[in-house]
């Protein structure tokens, strides 16, 4: 149990419940810790969410479609991160991306109606979740504010920013320079003459169909600018 204890505390939304509480939610709720092999896929996009995710051991790589245009957001994200729990309540209900384990790695997960048990049991729970909720409802309408010329970088910057899950790691664009270019609403000249510059201040790296993110703090900053 000390061992189960610890590691339900690294996760975000246990994080200040007392371990008494821990042990009687573990011994009432019905946890449940899932294996998943190397390229598993461990949900797809437009799956109903019904379920809170937790990344507990190894990473997972997410990949977010766009709409009618040839681009997808890929980030790896590894313990103790939840994976998207803005989708386990509201007007949509679905992921938004695929999920895939990306090595071997664990994943603990809670059925809807338990995890409100949850919650409903600790106003620990109720604050951890409404703050999680909170910070990334508040991301992309800061970044929005904060646009100055509406530039090509700023624009990036505000998709980054809109999609990317703070702590991910290896962060990239596969696009087709068509598709980026009109996401961007830009043409292709003024499109590489900003990546270039991007680069060159090391925030990128790039090639003809994929665009890697070495510092998604960085590149968020240049909207405020």
């Amino acid at each position: 149990m000390n061992s189960m204890y610890q590691q339900l505390m690294q996760l975000p939304l246990f994080q200040g419940v007392s371990s008494d509480k821990i042990t009687a939610l573990v011994e009432k709720l019905p946890f449940h810790f899932l294996k998943f092999r190397s390229g598993e896929q461990i949900f797809a996009a437009g799956d109903l969410c019904t379920h809170i995710k937790f990344i507990v051991s190894g990473q997972v790589e997410t990949e977010q479609a766009f709409s009618h245009l040839r681009i997808t957001f890929n980030q790896t994200l590894s313990t103790p991160h939840v994976l998207a729990a803005e989708y386990l309540f509201g007007k949509e209900t679905s992921y938004p991306f695929t999920a895939t384990a990306c090595g071997a790695c664990g994943i603990l997960q809670l059925r809807k109606s338990d995890y409100i048990k949850m919650v409903n049991s600790d106003k620990v729970f109720l604050f951890n979740i409404l703050n999680y909720l909170s910070s990334g409802s508040q991301r992309g309408v800061a970044s929005l504010l904060s646009t100055d010329d509406g530039s090509v970088t700023e624009r990036l910057a505000m998709v980054v920013d809109a999609l990317a899950i703070p702590g991910a790691t290896r962060v990239l664009l596969r696009y087709k320079q068509k598709d980026l270019c009109a996401l961007l609403g830009t043409q292709r000249t003024t499109l590489m003459a900003a990546l270039d510059k991007l680069a060159d201040m090391d925030i990128i790296d790039y090639d003809t169909n994929e665009l890697r993110i070495n510092d998604v703090r960085r590149l968020i900053d240049l909207i405020n600018y």
